[in-house]
């Protein structure tokens, strides 16, 4: 029995789960509520709870109620499935994003599709892994067919939310910029393929990066994972390398995850395998 449940096998990260999953649907919830939905002990409940408001994933409430923190309803407001918690992604991510900067030297943010832009999330630099509560957490909304983590996205999202962001125009922000609507079509198609995407001075003429999708248990995309790089020409290899055995390693855990999060008689289904990224060398 893991962790003093009731139910046996369930790990922390499973806890922390359930309890995102209890919050996901946007309403406050009291200590007694979370407790009933989730079947942890009151103990083992308050203690998470209180770790999660540490580390801003969730917020309390002036009557002591519970919700998700600010921060994670700001980046994933359009994002409403509850199978796919994106405030669980993010609580999976960030140790992610720490080590992954620190292995490359350059920065590494978590972003998710918002209409026709991007929003991203991105620790401070130098953030230890076991200090996933600090402040310094910058945010950030770029126009998702000019950035890599967009393009990622997009090619993963249906055909519908691309054909309203070239209905809505694709605006130049550099001379890089992609405006044609049939060369951002072909861009998808190859994403799609390698499950890399690429932005070459095409938001801001002295930045470049790389993004990778990120896959939830349905097979459906959760999120993207992006790192800047100045000279892309030069450290697109071993940044792709890095960030294709991050995406890969996330999306395994987000389905094992949501498999062993879920309680009996859960109304969430087992997750279906996640096609493997094709390794971009």
């Amino acid at each position: 029995m893991a962790g003093n449940s009731t139910h046996p096998g369930r790990s922390v990260t499973s806890k922390l789960s359930a309890i995102l999953l209890a919050l996901c649907d946007g309403g406050e919830h009291t200590l007694t509520e979370i407790v009933g939905a989730t079947n942890l002990p009151t103990s083992t409940a308050h203690r998470l709870v209180l770790q999660m408001i540490a580390w801003r994933l969730i917020e309390r409430s002036e009557d002591r109620s519970y919700r998700i923190s600010f921060p994670v309803r700001m980046i994933a407001s359009d994002y409403s499935a509850p199978e796919a918690s994106y405030a669980h992604t993010v609580m999976r991510a960030l140790p992610v994003l720490a080590e992954l900067s620190a292995a490359t030297r350059c920065p590494a943010r978590i972003a998710t599709l918002r209409g026709a832009e991007v929003c991203t999330l991105q620790p401070p630099p130098n953030l230890p892994t076991d200090r996933m509560h600090s402040e310094g957490f910058l945010h950030a909304a770029v126009p998702a067919h000019a950035a890599a983590s967009g393009k990622a996205l997009l090619a993963f999202s249906p055909a519908g939310v691309v054909d309203r962001l070239i209905a809505a125009g694709l605006s130049a922000h550099t001379r890089r910029t992609i405006t044609s609507p049939e060369i951002l079509r072909q861009n998808l198609a190859m994403i799609r393929v390698t499950q890399m995407a690429t932005s070459q001075h095409e938001f801001e003429c002295d930045e470049s990066a790389i993004a990778s999708p990120i896959f939830h248990g349905s097979g459906h995309v959760a999120a993207a994972i992006e790192i800047s790089a100045r000279d892309l020409d030069r450290e697109l290899k071993p940044a792709a390398t890095a960030l294709w055995v991050a995406c890969r390693s996330l999306s395994r855990q987000l389905a094992t995850d949501l498999h062993l999060m879920r309680p009996t008689g859960s109304h969430i289904t087992r997750p279906q395998r996640t096609t493997p990224p094709v390794r971009c060398d």
